[in-house]
């Protein structure tokens, strides 16, 4: 595909984030407004909530941006999803009649909010060159992969509760620890803390049943960036033998724009080669990954970004429709607003490790800094922030920025203070 072009300049321009082949959805508020649904273009926020109240752009006869969410529209399936989108693409064409014009607002002028309501939260552990970093720190390079890895999208249920938006600030959590010379474990501020860079995909159709590969795809509304904050130590010795638990509750920060899965389709790419064949219902009728460019910065408080790591989607081993369809083999119900971490995407080299955890080897080989220092884990006052963007012929579909900056531990945390 090319550029389509729209007669909102600032959507033209070759290395923009947001012009008309992508439409990303939002949740904005202004200055005296309520939160409110949008789409980015360009530098600028048309405000679908005002167009569906004047009858200009609607989804249905019933409203259903009148929420500061988008859960409502995405129980309205793919064939509505297309149809909308379609008809704001339209009104947006270069040589289309400025009838959008009244409802914009200048990005700058915007505050973000969480794009749709979180009904659950799963995150998996499925890019290949991270679990064989991580079980090579841990268990050797001979047993790095757990014996089921290669046959199955492994996951675990996180907290829905504390995924917030991207610039919502993250403080440093208590947890229980032990260190090597501990006798026993102590309550303290985590000294280990990381990020993982990560695609998380928004559910936007329910389920009832076990769903095919296919079903899952189409179930799939769209994806933002995902940071699943982690606490190394506290993981470290809680882990054994249910998995993450504390260690992965403090915080999980998404991206405020769910690019959507048609804005992604010129993009596609399979899956890796198989180590081993995978049951038949994990089969892919077709690609389902997406060629994503993604990047981690590190700001000292202060100070100019780093870049600490480059990658891409594409090296993912399990695609998130297959996490899905893995996700409903035992019936298990999946809901609108449901929110899948794809796992940590790292690449086969170093600079493309997407964690902090991977980057240093353990806090072995410290990272670097362009202002100076070095760093092994996030330091209080760092800034992390991800972004990612597909890349084609004269355009780009952008995903925004997915940040967080952490806070020093309380100092006790049960006054709060």
């Amino acid at each position: 595909m090319t550029l389509m072009k729209s007669w909102i300049e600032s959507a033209n321009a070759p290395d923009g984030q947001f012009p008309r082949n992508n439409l990303p959805y939002g949740v904005f508020s202004t200055n005296g407004t309520e939160p409110r649904c949008g789409a980015a273009i360009g530098d600028m926020i048309v405000d679908l909530t005002a167009m569906e109240e004047e009858g200009i752009l609607t989804a249905t006869d019933d409203p259903v941006l009148d929420v500061p969410f988008w859960n409502d529209f995405m129980e309205l399936g793919p064939e509505v999803w297309n149809a909308y989108r379609a008809k704001l693409q339209a009104l947006l064409a270069e040589d289309a009649d400025r009838v959008v014009e009244p409802y914009l607002v200048p990005m700058e002028a915007a505050q973000m909010h969480l794009p749709f309501l979180i009904s659950e939260y799963t995150d998996f552990y499925a890019g290949r060159h991270h679990a064989e970093n991580v079980g090579t720190m841990f268990r050797g390079k001979d047993n790095a992969l757990p014996p089921n890895w290669l046959s199955i999208p492994i996951g675990y249920n996180g907290r829905a509760s504390s995924v917030v938006v991207s610039g919502t600030p993250v403080r440093r959590p208590w947890g229980q620890v032990k260190g090597p010379d501990d006798d026993l474990p102590r309550f303290a501020p985590s000294a280990r803390f990381d990020i993982e860079l990560e695609l998380g995909a928004v559910v936007g159709m329910p389920s009832e049943g076990p769903v095919t590969v296919a079903e899952a795809d189409r179930m799939i509304f769209g994806y933002v960036l995902l940071n699943d904050w982690s606490a190394r130590d506290i993981q470290a010795w809680e882990y054994q033998p249910l998995g993450p638990f504390q260690a992965k509750a403090t915080a999980t920060t998404i991206s405020a724009w769910i690019v959507t899965r048609a804005a992604l389709e010129p993009f596609r790419v399979t899956t890796p080669d198989r180590a081993r064949p995978l049951l038949p219902y994990l089969t892919e009728p077709g690609p389902m990954l997406y060629d994503i460019d993604l990047a981690v910065t590190l700001a000292p408080e202060g100070k100019a970004a780093t870049t600490i790591a480059r990658t891409n989607y594409r090296e993912m081993y399990y695609s998130a429709a297959q996490q899905l369809a893995h996700h409903t083999t035992s019936g298990c119900p999946m809901n609108t607003g449901d929110l899948l971490g794809s796992g940590t995407i790292s690449g086969p080299t170093k600079e493309s490790r997407g964690s902090l955890l991977e980057l240093s080897w353990g806090g072995k080989e410290p990272v670097s800094l362009d202002t100076g220092g070095t760093r092994c884990f996030i330091e209080d006052g760092d800034t992390l922030t991800l972004t990612g963007h597909a890349q084609d012929d004269g355009y780009r579909i952008g995903f925004g920025r997915c940040e967080g900056q952490l806070l020093p531990a309380l100092k006790d945390p049960y006054t709060r203070t």
